[in-house]
């Protein structure tokens, strides 16, 4: 037999909680544990009954569903957060994948669509509404663009010219000539580079410079 899935529906609206009830109760391996209204009661019931999944409203009377998520989360690490809400906003939505959600769905979202969502969160996958996936690739690569930047920082923009040919295998001489610097200038910022980002010789620099994508920083 297939194991059936316990859910805990917590949002501050009675109507809602019924619908959503509604819902799930239709389907064959679903099966509702319990209903909260509020941060605290939500985080107490999960504790007491133990849910697969719990689908949070991410704004709630008196308190917050990101909270609640993290304190869930933090009591009962293998139960799954699915964060509702009729609002895309962004500063929401990264709060709750740090609280530790598995997925952040719109209400707006079609009956089957949560249900697809509370079949993949129980697989262990992370559930995005399809709206809000541009919105999160963009922080990731801000965020990494944001790290490669550090790597860097701490070198001129010279010695970031220099640590760009040392990656293309020039030769002082040739980055000397490139950059219309003598030999003994361009020796100077090879010793600086090697102090400031701690390696040890030529190859680790330019090792260095390609892992954190330098051309881009130049």
């Amino acid at each position: 037999m297939t194991q059936m899935l316990r859910l805990l529906i917590v949002d501050d609206h009675e109507v809602v909680r019924l619908g959503m009830r509604a819902l799930l109760e239709r389907h064959p391996t679903f099966t509702v544990v319990g209903e909260a209204s509020g941060q605290e009661e939500a985080v107490a019931m999960a504790e007491e009954l133990e849910p697969d999944i719990v689908l949070m409203d991410i704004r709630l009377a008196g308190g917050s569903g990101i909270e609640a998520c993290q304190q869930i989360k933090d009591k009962l690490p293998q139960t799954k957060v699915l964060m509702l809400t009729s609002f895309a906003e962004d500063e929401l939505l990264f709060a709750a994948i740090r609280a530790g959600a598995t997925g952040y769905l719109l209400k707006q979202i079609a009956g089957g669509d949560v249900i697809r969502a509370i079949e993949g969160a129980a697989r262990g996958e992370s559930m995005l509404d399809p709206s809000l996936t541009q919105k999160v690739f963009f922080e990731v690569r801000r965020s990494i663009k944001k790290e490669e930047a550090i790597a860097f920082q701490d070198l001129t923009s010279q010695e970031r010219q220099v640590l760009f040919l040392i990656a293309e295998g020039r030769t002082n001489r040739e980055i000397a000539a490139e950059l219309f610097l003598s030999e003994g200038t361009v020796r100077n910022y090879v010793s600086s580079i090697l102090s400031k980002l701690g390696v040890s010789n030529r190859a680790e620099a330019a090792a260095y410079a390609i892992k954190h994508h330098l051309a881009d920083h130049i």
